[in-house]
């Protein structure tokens, strides 16, 4: 299999932090997956998002993001990477904003979003970033028996409804919060896992861009105007 190219969104935010995360993560996969098999790309033009085989779009302030992106002609492109080309997306805190179809408690004017998964989403759920703290999530995708993952929330957003006929599957909560949610090629995250040491929910991302290039795609699952 040829070298994936996977690439962070680099507006702003922890893109850093996921590279670095990204690299760790690719020497856990099994063979013949190796670290030989990927190259890391920091994503700022169209033209570095076109080499891309899957993204993250990382946290950060989701209405300056969509500004940025689109001044620098991203967003549109962004919208085509994940609901046309249907390549696997993650989006972190932020990132998972843009992945969705609504957002509620935004800014005065609304904001620009991306799309893909049919969900709204409440920004800033659990207060100002004084408010942030760590919680211990069960994953279940991670695997029975897992070691709870510490997440870290920061001006987190939640999933505050799964819209449309319920495509997107709720991967993780938080109590009654929905904070990972998955929908084909996309996958969602209201908090951090980059601001930690456990690669596990990198291992367990890299695996599904894998599984995608050897079967041509994840299932696209149409949704999440973003517009």
């Amino acid at each position: 299999m040829p070298p994936l190219t996977i690439g962070v969104l680099a507006l702003q935010g922890g893109v850093g932090e996921h590279t670095a995360l990204l690299r760790r993560a690719a020497t856990h996969l099994p063979s013949p997956s190796t670290p030989g098999d990927f190259s890391f790309l920091e994503v700022r033009t169209p033209s570095e998002l076109a080499q891309c085989d899957a993204l993250i779009i990382p946290g950060g302030e989701s209405t300056t993001m969509a500004i940025v992106a689109r001044r620098l002609g991203l967003l549109d492109p962004l919208r085509q990477f994940v609901k046309t080309d249907g390549k696997p997306v993650w989006g972190t805190c932020a990132g998972l904003v843009m992945l969705a179809a609504e957002a509620s408690a935004t800014k005065q004017g609304g904001q620009e979003l991306v799309g893909g998964l049919d969900v709204r989403v409440q920004r800033n759920r659990y207060g100002t970033q004084m408010q942030s703290f760590v919680a211990e999530l069960a994953l279940p995708f991670l695997g029975e028996g897992e070691r709870p993952f510490r997440g870290v929330f920061i001006r987190a957003p939640v999933v505050e409804e799964v819209m449309g006929e319920g495509r997107a599957e709720v991967m993780g909560v938080y109590g009654e919060d929905i904070v990972a949610v998955k929908q084909g090629n996309v996958f969602g995250t209201s908090f951090h896992p980059e601001l930690t040491d456990d690669v596990r929910i990198h291992v367990w991302w890299l695996g599904q861009v894998v599984e995608a290039a050897r079967h041509g795609g994840l299932p696209v699952v149409v949704g999440g105007e973003g517009a």
